[in-house]
């Protein structure tokens, strides 16, 4: 299950997820510096929060998701080995945890709790901004007809560029599994979204 592999860490796939001065926060945060994992939750959770708002469509859900996130972190810290950066270490959490709130989830998510959120060569006339957000609505839809690993698997792979081998160790399965979940979800939005080609 993957809830149940948070503890282990992926291999760092980008040299980006992480600040150099990171190895030394995160030695003096397990030391219970909690000054220094406050700048490390200050340097990781924007990203982190785009992620979680990606995987469940709702800003109030990924706040928590990343906050639980951290809060698991903080006590998990001295377990931390090293093996991976920091933000790739949270980027698992913050996964897993999304993961179980998927899961979760009734079969089809609230849209009314979903923020507009039109694409910048929409906001020129209110015809655009209406197409913006029918296209929005029309994707946070198409989303909600896949399956919590079949979402996770996409976000990753289509939205935030990870390697099928970083998609397979944040999900927990294997990289064929991930391949087959990505081609899946890609089928069903592309029948889904079929008036917007």
């Amino acid at each position: 299950m993957a809830g149940a592999r948070t503890q282990s860490e992926p291999p760092d796939t980008r040299a980006d997820t992480t600040a150099p001065d990171d190895v030394l926060l995160v030695v003096r945060a397990a030391e219970g510096d909690e000054d220094a994992f406050a700048v490390l939750v200050q340097s990781h959770a924007a990203a982190l929060i785009r992620l979680a708002t990606s995987l469940l469509g709702t800003g109030a859900e990924a706040e928590d998701a990343v906050q639980d996130a951290f809060l698991s972190a903080w006590r998990r810290l001295p377990e931390f080995q090293g093996r991976s950066s920091f933000g790739t270490w949270m980027y698992r959490i913050v996964t897993n945890r999304c993961l179980n709130v998927l899961r979760a989830r009734k079969p089809v998510a609230p849209l009314e709790e979903a923020g507009d959120v039109p694409a910048a060569e929409y906001t020129t006339s209110p015809a655009r901004i209406t197409e913006g957000r029918d296209a929005v609505r029309e994707l946070r839809e198409a989303l909600d007809l896949l399956s919590a690993e079949q979402r996770a698997c996409w976000v990753l792979r289509e939205l935030d560029g990870r390697s099928y081998e970083f998609v397979a160790d944040a999900v927990g399965i294997s990289q064929e599994a991930v391949r087959a979940r990505v081609f899946r979800a890609r089928r069903c939005l592309t029948q889904a979204l079929g008036a917007w080609r």
